[in-house]
């Protein structure tokens, strides 16, 4: 549970306005629903309750802003810490899988191969932007988080028969990126 530290004294504007205690109020009405929505997003409960966790510390730690409407302002913010920690999670594990399993035994792995594998790695990539971000986001939670279909599926709120068809599209998205990637140039000879 969420303690109510004093109120500052530095902020007369917080005080006159019941700001802290306002806000508090609001957060802690909002918090299920904050959480059910980075819930959906990210694919894990844990993980939503720490975001939320974390929004509410940046809240607490910094002087109030006025908002007209603070439940929906929290929600707004509640979705967009979702997003962030989908991209940063994918930058994470992208950094961690930037060589394959038969690179890492084999430092001295050939120049073009290496170009080729970037080059196709750009053409997954451009393919995955280019869904709809429901579909990228069952991708990002089956591939990379290691998520199950039914577990996605019921994060999101949505059929198992719905994830696996998000799932087909995706692959086949990246399946056909490859398929439209140049053939290699042999070494040696001029294009």
């Amino acid at each position: 549970m969420i303690s109510t530290p004093p109120e500052p004294q530095d902020h007369p504007h917080v005080e006159s306005s019941g700001g802290r205690a306002h806000f508090l109020q609001v957060f802690l009405s909002q918090r299920s629903q904050m959480e059910a929505l980075v819930s959906r997003r990210v694919g894990c409960r844990a993980t939503a309750a720490d975001l939320v966790q974390d929004l509410f510390l940046r809240f607490w730690r910094r002087p109030l802003v006025q908002v007209e409407e603070l439940s929906t302002y929290l929600l707004r913010c509640a979705g967009n810490i979702a997003i962030d920690h989908l991209r940063s999670e994918g930058a994470r594990v992208r950094g961690n899988e930037s060589w394959l399993p038969e690179q890492q035994d084999h430092h001295s792995c050939e120049p073009q191969a290496a170009l080729e594998a970037g080059n196709d790695l750009r053409h997954v990539e451009a393919a995955l932007r280019s869904l709809p971000e429901r579909t990228r986001q069952i991708f990002l939670l089956n591939r990379i988080h290691g998520r199950k279909y039914a577990e996605i599926a019921k994060a999101m709120g949505l059929s198992q028969s719905a994830v696996e068809k998000h799932m087909m599209r995706a692959l086949e998205a990246c399946k056909a990126s490859l398929r439209e990637t140049p053939p290699p140039r042999s070494p040696g000879k001029a294009p």
